[in-house]
């Protein structure tokens, strides 16, 4: 099989117009005729320059802009006096309470802020923060003394009220209560916080106060367990004396009354040792001096 001609003897230029030239290289669909090219032409190349796509701007818009207007330099500068006013006042607000707490504190007088217990703060109470660290176990062991008292005061006044409900008669309940309502809160006033103040400020005649105060506390503590119809009206308190009294006549009864002497007993033990301690830690740092001294001193001023 052989061709007239060779397809590649003429350069075809694919970018060129097709319309001109040879008569052989018209266009295939020539006055609505179909064109049936040659068997040995190259048909035309057709026309296939793309036109560029139509450039588009970049939108970098992310939101809508907000148009924030601006104070003139006349409102920035009054609010500018007026935080000034505002710092002043502060400043001067802080310079009258740093005046009254100095004033506080060269008075000797302590703010304290009720703290115990926790679920009702009653009182101020703050031994890791406010007493020595060689003095706070002395002083942990006073306010178990303080807290036992309230826990025997409250047994002798349960006992008491079974007895009354069994027979016995209501004055006996009547003191079981005044025991305890004037019992509590008068060892915290009388003894104890005596004793706190004492630690935490070292004052020799607070030293002093405690020693008599707590005399008394040891003693009411003795009589208690005992308990002599003498001194005590009938069986208001639970001493040995009362319990084998009621132990011949109501054994649970009985067994309460004695179960609140061994409590009682305890107290005085341990409220012993405690003003032993006491007693040695003022002996030994020179309060007992002091405290003479400033007894002296205190009854001159008072004759003058």
């Amino acid at each position: 099989m052989s061709y007239d001609r060779n397809p590649f003897d003429e350069d075809v230029n694919p970018f060129a117009d097709q319309s001109k030239g040879k008569g052989s290289k018209q266009s295939a669909f020539s006055g609505g005729a179909f064109y049936m090219p040659n068997p040995g032409s190259v048909p035309p190349a057709p026309n296939t320059i793309l036109s560029p796509l139509p450039s588009e701007r970049a939108d970098y818009n992310r939101g809508a802009t907000v148009d924030i207007p601006l104070e003139n330099g006349r409102d920035l500068k009054s609010k500018e006096k007026e935080l000034q006013a505002k710092e002043a006042e502060l400043r001067k607000k802080e310079q009258d309470l740093k005046r009254r707490e100095d004033a506080i504190s060269r008075a000797g007088i302590v703010i304290e802020e009720k703290n115990w217990p926790p679920f009702l703060p009653i009182i101020h109470h703050d031994i890791a923060n406010e007493i020595p660290v060689h003095l706070q176990k002395l002083q942990y062991v006073a306010f178990s003394t303080y807290l036992g008292l309230v826990f025997c005061l409250l047994w002798n006044f349960v006992a008491v009220t079974i007895a009354w409900i069994k027979g016995e008669g209501v004055k006996i309940w009547l003191l079981a209560i005044i025991y305890f309502i004037s019992g509590v809160p008068g060892a915290y006033v009388f003894w104890y916080r005596p004793l706190y103040r004492a630690m935490r400020t070292d004052s020799a005649l607070k030293f002093g106060w405690f020693f008599i105060a707590y005399s008394v506390h040891i003693g009411f503590c003795i009589l208690a367990a005992v308990a002599p119809p003498i001194v005590f009206e009938g069986r208001s308190l639970t001493g040995i004396l009362p319990a084998i009294d009621v132990l011949s006549e109501n054994a649970i009864i009985g067994t309460l009354y004695l179960v609140g002497f061994g409590f009682f007993v305890l107290e005085v033990l341990l409220s012993i040792w405690v003003i032993q301690q006491v007693y040695m830690y003022f002996r030994g740092s020179g309060k007992a001096a002091e405290m003479r001294k400033q007894a002296a001193r205190q009854t001159m001023m008072a004759a003058l």
